[in-house]
């Protein structure tokens, strides 16, 4: 008798249990709205918070693949795309076939995107060198003939930079972008009498209550916030010092540590020559990063906030002007944002 292969040691434990049943009627959930809408589209207006990396690629299988039969392109990338909404336009008229792209950002994991939207691409951040990307193609519940297996590799050429014209059969049908609702919040239930409490509290509130209250700021800004992760595009900072020193790097130690500080769920990722720097310390050699030199950085997670802000206090710790950040007691967050 042939051993039964299927990897069931999940279902062995409550947790491993109860994860998985989750996961099953989560599954069951959106199975119904694939057949009729992009899958990327729909688990953005989802907006749940668990359905991200493994899990969405158990998903993009099972659903696309095995229940919808789409058609599906892959490839490491052979450059690097700085700007990858620039193809949502084009690939907006393709109305004769849905598509779905994921990238695997080296940084972040498993990322999916309708391609047809710019909100989507934009949500990749800076295509990398040699990573994966995938295109799925097919019809929303219709058998996927061999004009979707021409759309995923059409479309995966796209992304690698080559000019592509797009037959006529791909530039008919219906299958148009929608105006996306933006992911709600689910609200836990507060506990019987709370929220009396709260309408009280809040007619007895006077304009001068409003310092008392600040220390509520950080609470809010920890809640979670609906919808999937996404990463912005690279921003630049030019080093105004003559060297970015020892002064510098602990100025934007503090400002990147009050950002974090702000918005606990968002990631700031810094980069140099196109390499992830992962201790800002790294930056403090003398003759490296000279003056004119540009220092990137990205924002990761969701309803990103304040990036103008940060790019601005970055650029003022990047100058002469770095003093300003180094001020007060030790060992204590400025409130920057």
């Amino acid at each position: 008798m042939a051993m039964d292969s299927t990897n069931l040691e999940i279902l062995s434990s409550r947790t491993g249990f109860n994860s998985a049943v989750r996961h099953i009627k989560k599954t069951l959930e959106i199975t119904g709205g694939a057949s009729n809408g992009n899958l990327a589209d729909i688990l953005y207006e989802l907006g749940d918070d668990q359905l991200t990396g493994d899990r969405i690629g158990l998903l993009l299988r099972m659903l696309l693949i095995d229940k919808l039969g789409y058609k599906a392109c892959s490839s490491n990338l052979s450059a690097v795309v700085e700007k990858p909404s620039k193809l949502a336009k084009e690939f907006e008229k393709w109305k004769g076939v849905d598509l779905v792209a994921a990238y695997y950002h080296p940084d972040i994991g498993l990322l999916i995107a309708n391609p047809k939207t710019v909100e989507g691409l934009e949500s990749f951040g800076q295509l990398r060198k040699q990573e994966l990307m995938v295109i799925y193609a097919g019809m929303q519940g219709r058998e996927a003939g061999d004009e979707c297996q021409k759309a995923a590799e059409l479309a995966l050429k796209l992304f690698e930079g080559s000019k592509v014209t797009a037959p006529a059969v791909l530039t008919r049908g219906n299958f148009t972008v929608r105006k996306l609702s933006k992911p709600v919040v689910k609200k836990e239930a507060a506990p019987a009498g709370k929220k009396a409490v709260k309408k009280i509290t809040a007619k007895k509130a006077k304009p001068d209550s409003q310092k008392a209250a600040a220390p509520e700021a950080p609470a809010k800004a920890a809640a979670p916030s609906a919808g999937p992760k996404r990463m912005t595009p690279r921003y630049s900072v030019v080093v105004q010092n003559e060297l970015f020193h020892n002064g510098n790097v602990e100025a934007w130690k503090k400002i990147v540590a009050s950002y974090r500080a702000k918005y606990p769920l968002l990631e700031v990722y810094i980069y140099y020559e196109n390499e992830r720097i992962l201790d800002i310390n790294s930056l403090f050699k003398w003759g490296k990063v000279k003056h004119g030199t540009a220092i990137e950085f990205a924002i990761a997670g969701n309803d990103i906030r304040d990036v103008a802000k940060l790019q601005r206090y970055l650029a003022q710790g990047a100058s002469h002007m770095f003093e300003a950040f180094l001020r007060g007691p030790v060992n204590t967050v400025l409130k920057l944002f």
